[in-house]
């Protein structure tokens, strides 16, 4: 049975319950055949102290939707999904405001997936750009 749009970011959101992705606030938004996007609110407790966004809540954010979209795009029935490498580059600073992470598929292998993931102001500035690496491992039965 396919799920529509609604159903798959609703079950997305809701597993991230009492995770660090509550904690921080990054919720599902959106997902098209290859890619899925993510936001999270920039506030005090995703700053740093002098009061711009943490990059581990920037690569924190990145990981959650690289990952979930490698979820998304296999069977979980047959297989569960980890991250093996993440990278950052941090461009430009942000105070306030939401944050936007769109994964996109560079590499979709049976094993192992590479995502490319920007993340970007509310204003489409380009705050950071971030690769994932994630592997598909069949589940014990």
């Amino acid at each position: 049975m396919q799920l529509s749009k609604e159903m798959v970011l609703a079950k997305a959101n809701e597993v991230s319950k009492n995770t660090l992705m509550e904690t921080l606030d990054i919720e599902m938004i959106d997902y098209g055949e290859d890619f899925l996007v993510a936001r999270m609110p920039v506030t005090p407790k995703v700053h740093q102290p002098d009061g711009v966004l943490h990059g581990g809540a920037t690569a924190a954010l990145a990981e959650s939707v690289g990952s979930f979209a490698s979820h998304i795009f296999i069977d979980l029935e047959e297989y569960f999904v980890r991250g093996l490498e993440i990278t950052a580059n941090h461009l430009k600073s942000v105070k306030e405001g939401y944050v936007y992470a769109k994964a996109t598929f560079l590499h979709k292998g049976r094993t192992t997936q590479l995502l490319d993931i920007r993340v970007t102001d509310e204003k489409d500035n380009l705050i950071s750009i971030c690769r994932l690496s994630t592997i598909s491992l069949p589940l014990k039965k």
